[in-house]
């Protein structure tokens, strides 16, 4: 399942550890072998839930922690946590370009070995023009050389030349002239684009308007919003709120309750803890109320980053000023808050000695950082320089005991010490700047001005063979297999979409019956309601007694209604059920049972029959005995918001998982009977089934008519290609070494054809081969 994401605090390495010393001497016991498996690296991302999607930014923020450490200031990444970092043998991306979630599950099958190594799965969005460039850092220059036209060579890495005022994105975007207030707040397009709340947004029904409708004018009050985050049975909720005016004064500054179960309380970062929450009764539509309240009506809220707060809040407000957005850069890269604030105003804030952020500082430090924008003009925000104080900043870290040049500024004359985890540099030149030089396989390898087009010609098998030789000598390599672009164009023009929601929907179409000519067709809705939520529901005429065609929204109640009511009586009559027989189904029960076997869906089940009434906080009191329960997922519909009949639950072990399913089936909660099984659809496909049903109601199309014709010559050829490439894969993950992370992508695809989202797998090698955490 994925979604929602576990990240948890790190474990300091004791001193005088040997990591090598975890490998040596021959023979270990039992206990030796599960003390070195504890010490070795290894991954926590336990992905559960419907919102699956993980950025580039997130991904490259991954990426960028494995490859350098914290040694390097990269942070841990929020959504996953890599234990032991500093033990990993290496890094290796494998891309496979042209390839989406799509094409995952319609080659299910032929991935055998992906499936079974890669228990950590999500959703990528659709790619940019540049994905690689996306993961790695974009915008810098690789040199293996260290110098390269137009740089200046600092030791580790680069610093752009000044071009002049003229090149600055704050100019490009402002211009010169100085502006009042209203300038700078973001447009409609903006908000959009950024994924800010808006009214009549499919995703943001339910979320609370702040009415601050009066006309803005530069005159208009400014307010910093700031909040802080913990993580929850549901993803990221509000823990910590703050609110401040245009004078610095703090107006509202709360702890807030989540209605969901806490998973972890981000501390590091959130500053709160299960005991500073234990008295708390203030929850979020307390929180929304107040704000609506104390916000006039011109208000102009200020925040860094403003959207995730606003969405945290399930709050809309039309006027914003992103302050990670007016500081402008190129390639849609931000500063951080914390440089703005030391860059900008001469602040230290987030301080490493201080437990957690605090949000009113965090506010206040956006605040200032917009009235300052606004008083002194682009121009003078242009000529402090700021890309190169960060540069600066940058190189003091990776190479504290060198010296440094220094490049002239106007502005801000002071040297920047501390600040961690700057915007989104290029990582890869860091590696080459500490003598690392990363490894690119494929359509794209590293040269003198960096990422440049190389022989496209070069087929998966002669990639596989330089990887082979090539990985073991790089700590960070990127490996790119592709199948031929011309299948994927003309597979795309053909229709290949349209086969595989075919496929789909029949696997989640059962037919029923025959019923009596005078049956009620209600108490057939009710009866087969209770193994899970139904899409649609027809009765089929044509037969000679009436038949009941129901198609459902998830996998497991298609499959729960095909196991527990064949042969049943339902509505005075003892019926069949069955899916249809199509070309689509005909390996229907072997792809059932490899969805059951995935490594994916170990210790999690599906549980249907349960009452719309109940809450996700009921639910949790309701299996709170089952042991070693870790997460409850209860899935809403993505249009109306409201939840399902249906949840999942992920437990620890999957013995805890077996001896749950036998002691919820029959389970009576508030008067509803519960049905279980083992779960076969995670999080990412259950939403992605849910896109597929929701396109082809848009379409007007009936997948049931629209029979799979038999594959042709050329798709059973790629079939066989995909296996190859299977193999491919598992015979290079074979080859690494323990402790390497490995993370296969599936860009996704992006075209006037139409967009797919990707996918991606990751893993840690062990002895043991599980790349479980």
């Amino acid at each position: 399942m994925a979604g929602l994401s576990g990240g948890v605090n790190g474990c300091k390495r004791p001193a005088g550890e040997d990591a090598e010393g975890l490998r040596a001497g021959g023979k270990r016991s039992r206990a030796g072998r599960r003390e070195a498996k504890e010490k070795s690296s290894h991954l926590c991302a336990a992905l559960l839930g419907e919102d699956c999607e993980i950025s580039p930014e997130q991904l490259h923020e991954l990426l960028q922690y494995a490859a350098l450490g914290k040694h390097h200031n990269a942070a841990q990444p929020s959504w996953c946590h890599i234990y032991h970092q500093s033990r990993l043998a290496g890094v290796v991306v494998i891309v496979l370009h042209e390839m989406s979630q799509l094409h995952f599950y319609k080659f299910y099958l032929q991935f055998k070995h992906l499936r079974k190594v890669f228990q950590h799965r999500f959703t990528l969005p659709p790619p940019s023009a540049n994905f690689l460039a996306s993961l790695c850092g974009e915008g810098s220059s690789l040199n293996p050389q260290g110098t390269a036209q137009g740089l200046i060579s600092t030791g580790a890495e680069c610093i752009p030349k000044s071009s002049g005022l003229q090149c600055d994105p704050i100019i490009r975007k402002y211009g010169k002239e100085k502006r009042g207030l209203t300038s700078y707040t973001l447009t409609s397009e903006e908000l959009k684009k950024n994924d800010y709340p808006m009214r009549d947004s499919p995703g943001c029904k339910g979320y609370m308007y702040t009415e601050c409708d009066l006309q803005r004018t530069d005159s208009s009050p400014l307010f910093g919003l700031d909040c802080e985050m913990c993580l929850t049975a549901r993803g990221n909720e509000v823990v910590r709120v703050s609110l401040v005016d245009a004078e610095g004064q703090c107006l509202l500054n709360e702890l807030v309750k989540p209605e969901s179960v806490i998973v972890n309380y981000c501390t590091r970062y959130s500053g709160v803890t299960r005991k500073m929450l234990l008295p708390v009764k203030t929850r979020l539509p307390d929180i929304q109320t107040r704000l609506k309240k104390i916000l006039p009506h011109d208000a102009v809220l200020v925040g860094h980053s403003l959207n995730a707060d606003l969405q945290a809040l399930q709050m809309i407000h039309p006027s914003v000023i992103d302050t990670s957005l007016l500081f402008a850069r190129n390639e849609g890269r931000r500063f951080k808050l914390k440089f703005l604030a030391k860059a900008v105003l001469g602040k230290e804030i987030q301080c490493e000695q201080r437990l957690g952020h605090d949000p009113a500082e965090d506010a206040r430090a956006a605040l200032e950082l917009a009235q300052f924008f606004i008083k002194k003009g682009p121009v003078k925000v242009a000529e402090l320089n700021l890309e190169m104080l960060l540069a600066a900043e940058r190189q003091t870290e990776v190479l504290p005991k060198k010296s440094v040049m220094q490049p002239q500024r106007c502005g801000v004359q002071k040297q920047l010490n501390d600040t961690p985890h700057l915007s989104k540099p290029c990582f890869l030149a860091c590696l080459q700047g500490m003598g690392q030089k990363p490894l690119l396989l494929g359509r794209q390898e590293l040269d003198s001005s960096g990422f440049c087009q190389s022989d496209l010609s070069a087929s998966n098998k002669q990639i596989l063979q330089r990887a082979l030789e090539d990985v073991p000598l790089s700590t960070f390599s990127i490996i790119q297999f592709s199948l031929d672009p011309e299948y994927v164009a003309s597979h795309r023009l053909a229709g290949f979409c349209e086969k595989v929601r075919n496929k789909l929907t029949d696997m989640l179409t059962i037919y029923a019956g025959p019923f009596e000519e005078d049956f009620c067709l209600k108490s057939v809705k009710k009866e087969f309601g209770k193994c899970g939520p139904i899409h649609s529901l027809t009765v089929v005429s044509e037969t000679y007694q009436p038949y009941v065609c129901i198609q459902y929204g998830v996998l497991e109640a298609a499959q729960l209604a095909v196991e527990s009511l064949n042969g049943a009586e339902v509505a005075g009559s003892c019926i069949k059920v069955q899916r249809p027989i199509t070309a689509a189904t005909l390996d229907c029960d072997v792809l059932i049972k490899e969805l059951e076997l995935d490594i994916e869906n170990e210790g999690v089940i599906y549980v249907a029959g349960i009452k719309k009434s109940l809450t996700e906080t009921d639910l949790q009191e309701e299996f709170s005995p089952l042991k070693d329960l870790e997460t409850l997922f209860l899935p809403k519909d993505l249009q109306s918001g409201k939840h399902s009949t249906c949840c999942f639950l992920k437990f620890q072990k999957s013995q805890s998982a077996a001896d749950a399913l036998e002691a919820i089936n029959g389970w009576a909660v508030k008067g509803s009977t519960l049905r279980s099984r083992h779960a076969l659809a995670s999080g990412h496909l259950w939403r992605w089934i849910w896109q597929m049903n929701h396109s082809s109601e848009k379409q007007g199309g009936n997948s049931l008519s629209e029979k799979m014709a038999p594959l042709s010559d050329s798709e059973q050829d790629v079939k066989k290609k995909v296996k190859k490439l299977d193999h491919h894969i598992k015979k290079l993950y074979r080859s690494l070494q323990d402790n390497t992370l490995c993370v296969v992508l599936f860009p996704g695809t992006n075209s006037i054809h139409g967009s797919q989202s990707g996918l991606g797998m990751m893993g840690i090698k062990d002895d043991g081969g599980s790349s479980a955490c």
